[in-house]
């Protein structure tokens, strides 16, 4: 059902920092910062040859990783996005196997403009995915 990984977040606490890591000390091609208002965060991606990481930020009080960088004040791995063909596919077989989509499970609109859904961690070893439709 996954495909290939489409990319890896990191939650930061300071993104013009961790911008700076990632292009000037370990030489990656980094975009432009992208506030993202619907999902409150603000994210930056690192392009690798073989996938991505997304630098998340919180944007604005009510950002759904401000409580994760109160937890991990020095930020860090927050999720890995792995891309499906057809995401309501991918949902309603996850489902019908027991497992529980994040939200009200209606796929939303994600950083690259495609739908996206998260599915709860604790279905999934402890780790937070995100499905984008390929």
């Amino acid at each position: 059902m996954i495909g290939r990984l489409n990319h890896v977040a990191i939650v930061v606490a300071d993104i013009a920092a961790a911008v700076q890591v990632y292009r000037e000390l370990l030489g990656g091609q980094v975009s432009a910062p992208v506030d993202l208002p619907e999902h409150g965060v603000t994210t930056v991606f690192v392009t690798l040859e073989n996938t991505k990481i997304e630098l998340l930020h919180p944007l604005g009080e009510n950002s759904p990783i401000r409580r994760f960088l109160e937890r991990n004040p020095g930020g860090g791995l927050h999720h890995v996005c792995y891309e499906v063909a057809d995401i309501a596919a991918a949902r309603d077989k996850l489902v019908g196997a027991g497992a529980r989509v994040l939200g009200d499970g209606e796929p939303r609109r994600g950083a690259h403009g495609k739908q996206v859904l998260f599915l709860q961690p604790k279905d999934f070893c402890g780790t937070l995915i995100e499905l984008e439709q390929a």
